[in-house]
């Protein structure tokens, strides 16, 4: 990490195919502005084909790079890329942020801090929770449970259209405290929990959901979701038109960002109204 006093221009990337979508550049120059800091992020649009020779030159310290964000597909490939991938991403099985420190190239996943950190600014107290229920078995939900197990929840239930993807998510962060099952599973689930995380794409762009009770939770529940494209989804609007606490997912965006950003540039942006404000006007714009 340089010290900010040093007048080094890091230059950092997102690094996925495809990748014009990414709001990440959005994200990391409207902090550059604000720290008055020089310095670029920018889109780097890689194939699974050329992935290997992309990090090579990063590594060689020829990119003019000094690290960046992978994106899909390259998430779970990345790891066998850097030279030293930290203990979150080696259980994980997936890393999202790299960065050059001292000729070698390291790794970590900021996803499942991004997540918490979102929970612990819109509902204080969420990790109070002694069981919760995880929809889905992608990608995306391995940093969601890693992070709900990490903050002490007790009891993580994993419900899943197939089965055997759940299992092997109990098996990846223990089967004593993440349990898998199929879907018909969770309206009796419902009832002991007090957290929900839609991990799916489940109402991605406003698409139709099923009917979900969340009325069988208890009165405190927390009811959030990953997806944040529209910012209220259908799964969301449910869980509030039932009195059921909500947190959209723009927050796990906006603080995932934050770790790589200290890492590259120096200094510790901050995640506030304005940077979510500047995310939903551009998100209005492109709807």
């Amino acid at each position: 990490m340089h010290d900010s006093r040093e007048t080094f221009v890091n230059h950092a990337f997102v690094a996925g195919y495809p990748v014009r979508h990414s709001r990440s550049p959005l994200i990391h120059s409207h902090w550059l502005k604000t720290l008055g800091l020089d310095g670029s992020y920018t889109t780097r649009e890689v194939t699974p084909a050329i992935f290997s020779d992309f990090i090579a030159l990063l590594k060689s310290g020829q990119s003019g790079f000094v690290g960046g964000n992978v994106t899909i597909p390259h998430k779970e490939t990345v790891i066998a890329h850097v030279d030293e991938a930290d203990a979150l991403s080696r259980e994980m099985g997936a890393a999202n942020t790299v960065w050059l420190e001292e000729g070698r190239l390291k790794a970590t996943n900021t996803d499942g801090l991004g997540f918490a950190a979102n929970l612990d600014e819109r509902a204080p107290g969420w990790n109070n929770a002694e069981t919760a229920i995880v929809l889905g078995a992608g990608g995306a939900s391995r940093a969601v449970i890693q992070a709900v197990r990490d903050r002490g929840v007790r009891t993580i239930h994993v419900v899943n259209r197939t089965l055997p993807r759940a299992r092997e998510l109990s098996d990846r962060f223990g089967r004593t405290r993440v349990i898998a099952h199929a879907m018909d599973a969770l309206p009796e689930l419902l009832t002991d929990a007090s957290l929900f995380i839609n991990t799916t794409s489940l109402g991605m762009d406003g698409t139709a959901v099923p009917d979900f009770d969340f009325t069988r939770m208890p009165d405190n529940a927390v009811v959030t979701d990953i997806v944040y494209v529209p910012l209220v989804t259908p799964i969301l609007a449910q869980a509030g038109a039932q009195g059921r606490r909500i947190v959209d997912g723009l927050g796990m965006l906006l603080h995932q960002a934050a770790p790589g950003f200290e890492k590259w540039f120096g200094q510790k942006p901050l995640v506030d109204e304005t940077l979510r404000a500047l995310v939903i006007a551009d998100m209005a714009a492109h709807a």
